[in-house]
């Protein structure tokens, strides 16, 4: 649907951005208050003579007109807190919050953050008193002569002094005389730094940025830089001055530092970040900060955006930045010339006449509105800084030219103007060619440098017993002996992380790769029993990007301590054209050590008999993708998509990258302890091929997939694929990381062991294998990923150790129950209905777990079992009938049979429990009817009663009053407190709840028309 914009502002700046957003097929209209004549009734663009001083008038206006988006232009209404009064009426708006302004409306607050936060910027101090401000000018170790007024002066409120005598009038001018107004009652006098000067902007939204191209501005009045300080007399971009290398140092150490300073600091910043910069000797540093775009960058910088303006704030809005970054046009350059009022920065004359307007676009160059108004239908000038005209062309100089001619063509008397825009990156330009260096054949050894320099403290912190993981030297050492090996043998490992790059790399999201990596190689150690000493990586790409192999390295680093092992070193490899822009890849190597006799797999042990426990894994850890990427392009899903698998709200680039499991930590006491046989990773070769690689030739393997929860990414996958059932047992894990081989009477202990920090399962067995069997069979897998709103159950028979057993074709499916349970806090009864509906036996099938708290543990027991999740937040109703309606709708759209109360804390409507009458279950801890309501054990106590328990009921209307399905007695002891008996019915409550639903789910009870309880014997089982 076609969109409504308000942008607020009446300079060449909003024009500029009504002009551009104007442009995208998304909007309709694009309202500008107040706006000026450029903006007045041009195609989709008009005017509006709402307020914009007051809020609450703005945003009912905005309300009545429909508009979708307010966009502010001005520092000063951001300042004033527009975006958070208008989003608190309910307004979508783009710009920083009012705290988040405070880096440009008060030059104090800027500077002091920069301090907290370690960004670069100029030796500075802020007064409040003229005089102290003028000691500190005359006594200062540097050239202290630049005085600024702290808080918002039009862009005008710096003076650059030439000596400390003008410096010292300047802060008189400033605080005395009040040439700046109020915002001069505080000034910071600065360093003045030498270099050359650039506006350096980005998105932001509130975590990550994506730096404009870098722009520069002319701030002087007249040609060669001379004359007074104004608000910018022209502009142009991109800067040859900034390379690549620089810009990206810009970014990391300026505006990715100052974003996530803010939000460090609670003051997530979104909108347009503006830092203006000093290149100097020492490195950029930040001379201000803006919080809003330019003026005039803005005119060189939207005619530069590729990419739908509109789609950008909305990305920079919804946290998307990362997986949807702005496009440029790489090979133009623009220039703008700011045509001002004669007498401006001074007093000026308003009312002058304008001519020739739309015969100079008619050259090719677009012409921006600042300080103008209609009057008679004509143009005239209204304020300073009138027009710009802006030309975009192939060339710095070609575009410079097209300005200028378009400047002499707009009939403007007395206009102001410079001619040399641009001119310091034209002598830049045509500067003698110097001799090559490495850094221009594409390796950049400083970006080598300090990449170095930041991942030391990583690696640093994984130092461990046998080395200390300094950095640095040519090879890392490790002494085995002070790791408390007696007769160790080394075993070593490398792998890497598959196309699971290519997903990183165009989700932008590159820190969880370091654990895919580690985990990859660690986990095969383990296969040897070994435990992991030290990793070393290799990380290569084209070009050196600080920032993302940082990441990358980090991850490495903070899994290492995951892992137990040290980051004893690494290779950091920049090969230009190799790889293409924003492309890496990245190997790992591990070397463990495992003592002579207890090397695996102990292929002498291992017999007939023996049973297999798998250890849940994440998701797809790290194999596969290429087959994952295949899939997607063929259900045409992309990775910012929401997943149809995986968490609510996440994205399907989200799921996928979710880190491989580490099991060192997990496995090592285990294996330690000598009952384990043979561990096999479940990596590339899926379950197929990795478990025959522990075992001796003779032997088979028995799985049955109906034993653990398969996670809900590999029946997406699967369906969406048409993937068999082998392509799927020999590409992914299925949800087994890790497959061990134990003895019968070993089983139960080591899985005790396990699920006390971990999901794992009996999942199968070992038996002999029978000439031209296959070496794995995989049972009931078809039934296991099935998905629909019918899938079947297999009603397989008995096992030897408390599970079960069979053969899926001796079994006949039947259709379960679909089940939704409403929760309001830990789910412990939740769990036990899980637990039940997990047996292949059971007649229900839980779809879905509704809370009406977000956040609550209920709601991670339910995600880590697969099990789709809703929140239906009570405190966002205005009425309960509203809230119910909400549960309903869920209900209905996960088509549920049966609801269970687990816990659910809120009292539903009548009309609620009538729609749902003999499909509603409840569990009380009483024996009903006695002690209903609540505080039930309280109550038994009370009254002295000897027997107590809980009831499963249908509800009705009446509280606690519906008719018993089932009931399980509790006695009352001696010493029993509330606590005691509490803990004691809600062992009770776990069995008895899941026992009443299968009753009702499979058909061997249900509630009568008179409100009593019908039995059917032949199907209570």
């Amino acid at each position: 649907m076609a969109v409504r914009l308000l942008v607020i502002g009446s300079g060449g700046r909003e024009h500029t951005l009504a002009w551009k957003l104007a442009q995208s097929p998304h909007i309709q209209q694009v309202l500008v208050a107040p706006g000026n004549a450029g903006t007045a009734n041009c195609g989709k663009i008009s005017n509006s003579e709402v307020s914009v001083s007051n809020h609450s008038i703005l945003a009912q206006f905005c309300k009545e007109h429909s508009v979708g988006l307010v966009v502010v232009g001005p520092e000063v209404p951001l300042a004033a807190g527009m975006v958070d009064d208008l989003q608190a009426a309910g307004v979508p708006c783009f710009g920083p919050s009012a705290k988040a302004a405070q880096l440009e409306a008060s030059k104090s607050f800027s500077k002091a953050f920069m301090d907290r936060h370690g960004i670069p910027t100029a030796n500075w101090c802020s007064f409040t008193d003229p005089q102290e401000a003028c000691s500190y000018i005359r006594t200062a170790s540097f050239p202290a002569l630049v005085v600024k007024a702290s808080g918002l002066a039009a862009g005008k409120g710096v003076i650059v002094a030439k000596d400390q005598e003008e410096a010292c009038q300047a802060v008189l001018d400033i605080m005395k005389d009040k040439t700046f107004g109020s915002a001069g009652e505080t000034v910071v006098v600065e360093e003045l730094l030498e270099g050359e000067e650039v506006s350096c902007l980005c998105f932001s939204d509130g975590c990550s940025v994506s730096p404009m191209p870098p722009a520069q501005d002319h701030k002087r009045l007249r040609d060669g830089d001379l004359g007074p300080n104004t608000g910018g007399m022209g502009a142009y971009c991109p800067t040859p001055q900034v390379s690549q290398e620089l810009l990206q140092q810009i970014r990391e150490t300026v505006l990715q530092k100052t974003v996530d300073g803010m939000k460090e600091e609670g003051t997530p910043y979104v909108g347009v970040l503006y830092a203006g910069l000093m290149l100097t000797k020492q490195g950029p540093k930040v001379l201000e900060f803006n919080c809003r775009f330019g003026d005039p960058e803005c005119q060189v910088l939207m005619p530069l955006l590729k990419s739908d303006l509109y789609e950008v704030l909305q990305s920079t809005l919804e946290g998307k930045l990362a997986s949807s970054a702005p496009e440029w046009h790489q090979d133009s350059s623009a220039v703008t010339v700011v045509m001002a009022s004669p007498g401006y920065p001074g007093s000026y004359t308003k009312g002058v006449a304008i001519t020739g307007l739309s015969q100079v676009e008619e050259t090719g160059v677009q012409v921006f509105h600042a300080g103008t108004s209609l009057k008679e239908g004509g143009v005239v000038s209204s304020g300073g800084r009138v027009l710009t005209v802006t030309a975009v062309r192939s060339s710095l100089e070609m575009a410079l030219h097209a300005a200028n001619r378009g400047v002499a063509a707009v009939g403007f008397p007395g206009a102001v103007y410079r001619r040399d825009i641009g001119h310091r990156a034209i002598a830049h330009l045509t500067q003698h060619s110097r001799g090559l260096t490495y850094k221009d054949s594409g390796v950049d050894i400083a970006a080598g440098n300090r990449l170095v320099d930041m991942i030391k403290p990583f690696a640093k912190a994984t130092s461990r017993s046998g080395c200390n993981a300094e950095l640095g030297g040519f090879a890392g050492l490790f002494d085995l002996k002070a790791a408390g090996f007696i007769d160790p043998i080394l075993v070593s490992g490398t792998d890497g992380v598959g196309t699971k790059l290519k997903i990183a790399q165009a989700c932008q999201q590159h820190s969880t790769l370091g654990q895919d990596l580690v985990a990859m190689c660690v986990n095969d150690v383990l296969a040897q029993g070994a435990e992991p000493l030290f990793f070393l990586d290799y990380f290569s790409c084209g070009r050196l990007d600080v920032g993302v192999a940082s990441a990358v390295i980090r991850g490495v680093a903070e899994a290492c301590g995951l892992a137990g092992c040290a980051l004893l070193g690494g290779e950091t490899a920049e090969m230009p054209g190799v790889y293409g822009p924003g492309e890496y890849d990245l190997a790992g190597f591990c070397v463990g050590a495992v003592e002579r006799g207890a090397l695996l797999p102990r292929l002498g042990d291992i017999c007939e008999g023996d049973l297999l426990i798998g250890v849940a894994s994440s998701g797809v850890h790290s194999n596969g993708f290429s087959l994952v990427r295949k899939v997607l392009e063929r259900a045409g899903v992309t990775y910012s998509s929401p997943a149809p698998f995986g968490k609510p709200g996440q994205t399907v680039g989200e799921v996928l990258l979710t880190p491989t499991k580490i099991y060192s930590r997990l496995l090592l006491p285990i294996l330690r302890s000598g009952a384990i046989k043979a561990y096999a990773h479940i990596t590339g070769g899926g379950l197929l091929e990795n478990i025959p690689r522990v075992l001796p030739q003779e032997l088979s393997v028995d799985l049955d997939t109906s034993r653990w929860i398969i996670p809900p990414v590999f029946s997406w996958l699967q369906e969406e694929g048409g993937l068999c059932e082998e392509e799927m047992g020999r590409t992914f894990n299925c949800g087994l990381g890790a497959v061990l081989v134990v003895a019968f009477p070993d089983a139960q202990s080591v899985l005790r062991q396990l699920q006390a920090h971990e999901d794992a399962w009996i999942v199968g067995s070992l038996a002999h294998k029978q000439p031209g069997a296959e070496p794995v069979v995989i049972r009931n897998m078809k039934h296991s990923l099935r998905l629909g709103p019918s899938p079947c159950v297999v009603d397989l028979g008995p096992m030897q150790n408390g599970a079960s057993q069979g053969d899926s074709s001796s079994t006949v499916p039947r259709k379960r129950t679909r089940v939704g349970v409403l929760i309001s806090g830990t789910g412990t009864n939740l769990q036990a209905l899980m637990e039940q509906a997990k047996r292949t036996s059971s007649s229900a099938e839980i779809v879905v777990v509704i809370s009406n708290q977000p956040g609550v543990l209920g709601l991670k027991r339910a995600s880590l079992a697969g099990i789709q999740t809703r929140v239906v937040d009570h405190k966002l109703y205005g009425s309960r009938a509203e809230f119910d309606g909400t549960i309903d709708h869920v209900l209905e759209e996960f088509h549920v049979e049966v609801v269970c109360l687990a816990g659910f804390m809120r009292i539903l409507t009548g009309s609620f429990v009538r729609k749902w009458n003999g499909k509603l279950l409840n569990i009380h801890p009483s024996l009903l009817p006695s002690f209903k309501g609540v505080n039930a054990q309280k109550q038994a106590l009370q009254a002295g009663a000897r027997v107590t328990g809980c009831t499963v009921h249908f509800v009705a209307e009446e509280v606690d009053a519906g008719a018993i399905i089932a009931q399980e007695a509790v006695p009352v002891l001696m010493n029993d407190t509330e606590e005691s008996l509490s803990d004691r019915i809600r062992e009770a409550e776990h069995r008895a709840f899941p026992a009443a639903l299968e009753l009702v789910a499979r058909g061997g009870v249900r509630l009568g028309d008179d409100g009593r309880i019908i039995w059917n014997p032949n199907a209570q089982g």
